[in-house]
């Protein structure tokens, strides 16, 4: 498993509709197949950046969910609020406390 960080920014104006859009296909996104945790975030400085955190099991279920209609309809929508190029990182986790 590892997790994946996509960082995002928005034109103001545009946030309501990010997070309307979010909050429409979030269940949806979590359950892709693989996918096994998602978590939104915003800058507490920045309020035009945003983070998804998500984990998933495989990188081919990351790409599958990347070729896949409902990743096509969510990333169609959201590129148009942009107001910089997102940012996105895989990563392994290596400690977690709690």
């Amino acid at each position: 498993m590892f997790v994946r960080i996509v960082k995002l920014s928005f034109h103001e104006e545009n946030i309501p509709a990010f997070l309307e859009n979010f909050e429409l296909m979030k269940d949806k996104i979590r359950n892709a197949p693989g996918n096994r945790f998602l978590e939104l975030y915003q800058d507490k400085d920045n309020k035009n950046i945003f983070f998804t955190y998500s984990y998933w099991e495989t990188e081919a279920d990351l790409e599958n969910y990347r070729n896949s209609e409902l990743f096509n309809t969510v990333w169609t929508f959201t590129k148009q609020l942009f107001n910089a190029k997102p940012e996105a990182w895989s990563v392994d986790k290596l400690v977690s406390l709690q």
